[in-house]
């Protein structure tokens, strides 16, 4: 088999590993909620952490992979993920299993950012649309298979081994990626900037912790209001840095063409709206309605399903349509299904999120082949790390702090749901908060069998009503930042902005010029 076909092979398999986990970890979250008694502010960091360290990483490992070679980082990244997913699978408390989903994500940072590049350096014409469409379809595939693969190894094993299904294939695709693959590099390459790097991780960790914090501190507490406002002065600090630096880990340069920035909004909004979603939809079906991890990994397959089969033909139009009018009604259509899952009452059955799950899966489905393909279209080739990596980051970032700030609004809409459903309750109404913090963290059951008999009825008519608001918010607002960004999609995405149409265009002017 020809090399190149090797490293679509290898790179759909790291990118397959990484779409699974995310996947499978969101499934088996409750059950590690459970065993490890963790606080709702635990399962944020479980999500959170990996995000933070790929988001900080992505754009140092880009411009390493440029300078020391792609194929060397992406399989130094398959070692570290996987020695990070066995961690994760050993670890023996919360502080630990975070520490290891950091540790996953410095080794998923130097496969994300290295692996459009790799395949954008292999392929060219036509048979790049091929390869970027197969990527797109092994998305889907991963993302569909998460949930089942997660809710059925939890419930049938633990949650442990969704994180040990890692090992395996880290294994083989590592020795297939220094055995088949191709090494390449930028032909001018530039220095690490360590400096942009310690202020962006600085100034993401600040933001994001400051938003997690501020679930069981309030908006009043000093360390909030000093967490948040200093990671808005280190990524403006960042930003200045970056615009003085003689070789940036991201060209400031890039935001004036617009479609790269329009891609950018696309990748952050993305993952910002559904992706982020996913933990509190999870909580809903297993701790809200009481589903097992199986059942709920089920019930998810309707968005995945959807995901798989909108990527796969998005994948092939990508070559044929303009990537505006997949991407920008991708996201409006996320926005869509996500404003469809409102509405919920505490007497709703799962069944009312049906109609959502598929017009948001599909939505997401459009979105994402065609906006890998634009990461890195609308730059030179020495440039493609930087940029795989940049629009990368912008996805985790847009995970990261979308999951921390979601859970700041859900924790504030349960409190006030609660205290309203039980403000006829002399017994109850002064527990409001008290009750609310164990419905987030899953202990709802025990709060329910020490409630007095007379009132447990009204406490669990009540702990569902505020479960249901408190979602409903969300999905509100998640749908809301969907379609802000599929309208700022198909404003700013313009296929003259990429490098191939550049090409031609000069090469048609000495044409016309010599005509």
């Amino acid at each position: 088999m020809d090399r190149k076909w090797w490293t679509l092979l290898v790179v759909c398999a790291g990118t397959f590993m990484l779409l699974l986990d995310l996947t499978i970890v969101v499934v088996a979250l409750p059950d590690i909620q459970r065993e490890f008694h963790a606080g709702f502010s635990d399962l944020q960091w479980t999500v959170s952490a990996y995000a933070l360290t790929l988001a900080s990483l992505l754009l140092t490992t880009g411009a390493l992979a440029d300078r020391y070679g792609r194929r060397l980082l992406f399989s130094a990244g398959l070692v570290i993920f996987t020695a990070g997913s066995l961690a994760c699978g050993l670890a023996q408390s919360p502080t630990m299993l975070v520490i290891s989903r950091a540790a996953q994500g410095v080794g998923g940072a130097t496969i994300f950012s290295t692996s459009l590049a790799l395949l954008a350096d292999s392929f060219h014409g036509r048979e790049r649309g091929v390869a970027f469409g197969v990527w797109g379809a092994t998305t889907g595939v991963a993302v569909a298979l998460g949930p089942i693969l997660g809710g059925v190894i939890t419930s049938g094993i633990s949650w442990r081994g969704i994180f040990l299904v890692n090992v395996p294939i880290g294994i083989v695709a590592t020795i297939a990626t220094r055995t088949r693959v191709d090494e390449s590099r930028a032909s001018v390459a530039t220095p690490p900037d360590w400096s942009g790097f310690v202020l962006l991780t600085a100034g993401l960790v600040s933001l994001v912790y400051g938003f997690i914090r501020v679930s069981s501190h309030g908006w009043g507490d000093t360390g909030v209001l000093a967490c948040l406002a200093g990671g808005c002065v280190l990524l403006v600090a960042f930003v200045l840095a970056e615009a003085r630096s003689k070789h940036p880990m991201f060209d400031l340069g890039l935001l004036r063409t617009p479609t790269f920035v329009g891609g950018s909004i696309a990748a952050f909004t993305m993952n910002g709206s559904l992706f982020a979603m996913l933990l509190y939809l999870v909580l809903y079906l297993q701790d809200g309605l009481g589903f097992s991890a199986s059942a709920t990994g089920v019930r998810l397959l309707l968005i995945t399903a959807g995901m798989f089969v909108a990527a796969t033909a998005s994948g092939r139009l990508s070559s044929h349509v303009p990537v505006r009018w997949l991407i920008g009604p991708g996201l409006v259509l996320v926005g869509i299904g996500l404003a469809l899952m409102a509405g919920l009452k505490g007497t709703s059955a799962w069944t009312h999120l049906i109609p959502g799950f598929l017009v948001a899966g599909i939505g997401a489905g459009m979105v994402n082949p065609p906006l890998a393909s634009t990461a890195i279209g609308v730059v030179e080739p020495e440039q493609a790390g930087m940029a795989s990596g940049v629009n990368s980051t912008f996805r985790q970032v847009g995970i990261a702090v979308a999951t921390a700030a979601l859970g700041t609004l859900f924790t504030s809409a349960l409190r006030r749901s609660l205290e309203h459903g039980l403000a006829g309750v002399p017994a109850l109404a002064g527990h409001a908060s008290a009750i609310a913090a164990q419905v987030q963290q899953g202990n709802f059951s025990a709060v329910l069998a020490t409630a007095p008999p007379a009132q447990r009825a009204r406490l669990e008519a009540a702990a569902h009503s505020a479960f249901a608001s408190g979602l409903n918010e969300l999905l509100l607002v998640t749908g809301a930042v969907a379609l802000v960004g599929g309208i700022a999609s198909l404003a700013l995405i313009r296929s003259r902005d990429f490098a191939h149409t550049r090409a031609a265009a000069r090469v048609s002017r000495p044409a016309e010029a010599s005509a």
